[in-house]
């Protein structure tokens, strides 16, 4: 199994406008960033949050970190933050599903 994942945990009171921010960098730049995205709710902290950007490689992602326009997204979702994001990685070592 290969594949890498960001995972971005925090916390914000504009979900809205940092899903809005989200749809318009993907329409911007289609061809750019992970391969899939999954944001978690936590339902026991309102307003708190996990997302998970997944890459088909180490090298992927930081080809993509080190874009301009990755930077420039960041900054935005910082913004629309109430705390300072906090950002892991992580190798994909196995996936499973459920038919």
């Amino acid at each position: 199994m290969s594949g890498f994942v960001q995972m971005i945990e925090f916390k914000t009171s504009r979900m809205d406008e940092m899903q809005k921010l989200n749809d318009e960098w993907r329409e911007r730049f289609p061809e750019m960033g992970p391969t899939r995205i999954v944001v978690l709710a936590d339902r026991d902290n309102p307003g708190s949050y996990l997302g998970f950007a997944e890459f088909g490689s180490y090298e992927e992602a930081m080809k993509n970190s080190e874009h301009p326009a990755t930077a420039e997204y960041a900054a935005m979702m910082a913004q629309l933050s109430d705390t300072p994001p906090t950002f892991r990685e992580f190798d994909i070592i196995r996936t499973e599903s459920r038919s």
